[in-house]
C-alpha cells in the first residue's frame, strides 16, 4: 500500500514538472489546429486530415491530397464545431499544400503567427497535434536539415517521429511561431524523421488572373478565391466566364462585386449574366439596378454610358414584343450621346450609327457612318454597313457597290476566309445592278477564299450568274454539284432542265424532269418544263398531254402555251 501511494506521489511531482516545461503559449496555440473532412460530388467522405488558421478572419494552410478531387469540405475546430471551407486560395502538387479560406462563424478565430526566419540546424521545434482534448500535448524534435526549394524557400527534415495523424499539423518554434507544414514521408524512416515544407511557401499559394486554366486547382471542385488585384480578377472572370455553369459563374460574379464594390465591371457583367439567363420582369428590376450602380461607382462614365446603351438596344431589337420600362431605341441613343458628350470614341459614334440604323433613321446613320468611315475604325465592316444603309435608302446600285468595293479593296490577294462574307454580298449587288459576268468572278473568288467548302446553295447562286454571264456549261456543271449536294431539291432540277433547254438538249431535259418526277410524281413545273423540250422537239402530241397535266396540277404558267400550241 505504501509502494502504491509512493508510486502515486512521484507520478504526480512528474506530471507537475512536465506542466511546468511545457511553453505557455502551447495551449493557446492548439486551438488554431482543426480537422478537415472532404467530401466527393456524391457528398460521400472523401478524405479527412489536419490543417491551422493562420489568420483570425479564416485563412487557413493544409495538404492538397487532402482536397484533390472534393466537391466541399468542412473544418471541425478544438471544440467540435464545424466550418465550411469557403474557397481555395492557391495550391500546389507538387509540394502537396493548399491555402483556403474558412467561413468562420465568428468575428475571429485563433491563428498561429508565421516564423519570418528560418530555425537553423540542431534548434528545438515542435509539432503541436489537432486534438479536442485537453491534456494533448506536441511532439519535440531538431532541425536536422534545411533545404533551399522554390525561389528560395524552405524544405526541413526534422528528428521526430510522425504519426499519419499528423500530416499537415504545425511545426513550431519553440518562441511559438509556425515555420513548416508536417508532410507524409517518402522514406521509411519515419520512426525517427519527418519532414516539413515551409509555411510561408504555402502562404505564398495564390490565385492568379490565369489559374481557371491550372490543372491542380480544376482538380478541386471547390470555389475559388478571386486573385488579389481587380486587373487580374478581371482576367479571371472572363476565363471563368466559358468554363463554368451560369449557376456558378454568377457565384463569382458576386464574389467580385462584393470584394471590388466600386468596380462597375462587375455590375456591367452581371447584368449581361443576367439577361442571359432570363427576360422576366424581376430579372430586368435586376438588370435595371446593376446598370444604375455601375454609372453610380464609375470613375469613367463614358464606358458606363457605352455599355448601357448596347444593354438596352440589344433588348429593344430581341425582344419586340416585350416591352420593358423606359428601354428603346430612343432611350438607347440618349446613352450614348451621353458617352459621345463625355468621350467621343470612334466606337461610340459606330455604336450610335447601329442604333440609328435599327430606329429606321436612315440619312442620320449614313451620316454618322459617314464618319466613322473617315476614323482610324474604318473596316470592311465599316463599309458594309454603310452599303446596308445606303440600300435601305433605295441608294442607286452604283453607290452601294462603290462602298462594297471599299469593303474587298481592304483586303490583299489571295483571298482568306475573312474577305470571303464581302465577296459574297459583292456579288448579289452585281447581280442586282445586272452586272453578272462581275458577279461571276466574285462568286469564284469566295470559292477559292474558303478553299471549296461551299454548300448547295452557293452552286445555285453562281448557276444564275452564269446563266445570265451566257456561260451555259458553267451553269450545267454548277447545277450538278447542287443537285449531288441536294439531290431532293426538285427546283434544281428544274433549273438544270432550263438550261439544257436553252442550250438544245431538250432530250436531256426531258431526262432530267423525268428524275424529278420519280421523286415527285405532281410536280407540275416539270410537266410544263417538259412541254416546251416536246415542243422543241416537234413532239405536239406528247407536249400538249404534258402541258395539260401542268394546269390539271395547278400550274399558273401553263395557260398561254396551251393556247398557242394545243388548240
Amino acid at each position: 500500500m505504501i509502494r502504491k501511494n509512493l508510486f502515486f506521489v512521484l507520478a504526480l511531482c512528474l506530471l507537475s514538472q512536465w506542466t511546468m516545461a511545457q511553453p505557455k503559449w502551447v495551449e493557446k496555440a492548439k486551438r488554431a489546429i482543426f480537422s478537415v473532412i472532404t467530401y466527393d460530388k456524391s457528398d460521400k467522405i472523401l478524405n479527412s486530415g489536419n490543417g491551422f488558421f493562420v489568420s483570425e478572419d479564416g485563412i487557413a494552410l493544409s495538404d492538397y491530397t487532402l482536397f484533390k478531387g472534393a466537391a466541399r469540405a468542412v473544418i471541425v475546430n478544438y471544440e467540435g464545431k464545424q466550418m465550411p471551407v469557403e474557397a481555395i486560395m492557391g495550391a500546389d502538387d507538387m509540394y502537396d499544400v493548399v491555402k483556403f479560406r474558412v467561413a468562420i462563424t465568428e468575428k475571429r478565430v485563433p491563428a498561429l503567427v508565421i516564423a519570418q526566419r528560418v530555425p537553423a540546424v540542431g534548434t528545438e521545434v515542435c509539432l503541436l497535434p489537432y486534438s479536442t482534448q485537453k491534456s494533448r500535448t506536441y511532439t519535440a524534435g531538431k532541425v536536422k536539415e534545411v533545404d533551399k526549394v522554390a525561389d528560395n524557400y524552405s524544405y526541413y527534415t526534422l528528428t521526430m517521429k510522425l504519426a499519419d495523424k499528423m500530416v499537415s499539423c504545425p511545426l513550431m518554434t519553440m518562441e511559438g511561431e509556425v515555420f513548416g507544414l508536417a508532410q507524409k514521408a517518402s522514406r521509411q524512416d519515419t520512426a525517427t524523421i519527418c519532414y516539413a515544407v515551409d509555411a510561408n511557401y504555402v502562404m505564398s499559394q495564390k490565385i492568379s488572373a490565369l489559374s481557371y486554366g491550372d490543372a491542380t486547382l480544376k482538380d478541386i471542385g471547390i470555389k475559388k478565391a478571386l486573385p488579389d488585384t481587380e486587373q487580374e480578377a478581371l482576367v479571371f472572370l472572363f476565363m471563368a466566364s466559358s468554363q463554368l455553369s451560369a449557376d456558378k459563374y454568377m457565384t463569382v460574379l458576386n464574389d467580385f462585386i462584393a470584394q471590388y464594390p466600386n468596380s462597375p465591371d462587375g455590375y456591367m457583367r452581371r447584368a449581361s449574366q443576367r439577361m442571359l439567363a432570363s427576360k422576366d420582369e424581376a430579372t430586368l428590376d435586376q438588370v435595371s439596378d446593376d446598370l444604375d450602380k455601375a454609372l453610380e461607382v464609375a470613375q469613367q462614365k463614358d464606358d458606363v454610358y457605352y455599355n448601357r446603351a448596347k444593354v438596352i438596344s440589344n433588348y429593344v431589337l430581341e425582344n419586340p414584343d416585350k416591352p420593358y420600362g423606359d428601354w428603346t431605341l430612343d432611350k438607347a441613343i440618349e446613352e450614348i450621346r451621353e458617352a459621345i458628350k463625355i468621350n467621343p470614341l470612334s466606337v461610340y459614334v459606330q455604336t450610335e450609327g447601329d442604333i440609328l440604323f435599327a430606329k429606321g433613321d436612315f440619312p442620320a446613320a449614313l451620316e454618322v457612318y459617314n464618319e466613322v468611315n473617315h476614323s482610324e475604325l474604318a473596316s470592311p465592316a465599316t463599309f458594309y454597313t454603310t452599303a446596308k444603309i445606303k440600300e435601305a435608302m433605295k441608294a442607286p446600285s452604283e453607290e452601294v457597290l462603290a462602298l462594297l468595293d471599299s469593303c474587298v479593296v481592304r483586303f490583299n490577294k489571295p483571298y482568306t476566309q475573312e474577305a470571303a462574307p464581302y465577296l459574297l454580298e459583292r456579288a448579289q449587288a452585281y447581280m442586282v445592278a445586272n452586272k453578272p459576268r462581275q458577279a461571276v468572278f466574285d462568286y469564284d473568288a469566295y470559292y477559292e477564299a474558303v478553299k471549296g467548302n461551299v454548300n448547295d446553295v452557293f452552286y445555285y447562286y453562281r448557276e444564275q450568274a452564269a446563266l445570265k454571264s451566257k456561260q451555259y456549261q458553267r451553269a450545267l456543271d454548277d447545277m450538278a454539284s447542287a443537285i449531288a449536294l441536294n439531290p431532293k431539291d426538285l427546283t434544281y432540277r428544274a433549273e438544270l432542265a432550263v438550261i439544257n433547254i436553252r442550250v438544245g438538249r431538250n432530250e436531256e431535259a426531258v431526262k432530267v424532269l423525268q428524275e424529278a418526277l420519280a421523286i415527285d410524281a405532281n410536280y407540275a413545273e416539270a410537266y410544263r418544263l417538259m412541254g416546251i423540250a416536246q415542243i422543241q422537239m416537234k413532239q405536239k402530241e406528247a407536249a400538249c398531254a404534258s402541258l395539260a397535266k401542268a394546269k390539271e396540277l395547278g400550274d399558273p404558267n401553263v395557260d398561254e402555251l396551251i393556247e398557242k400550241h394545243c388548240k
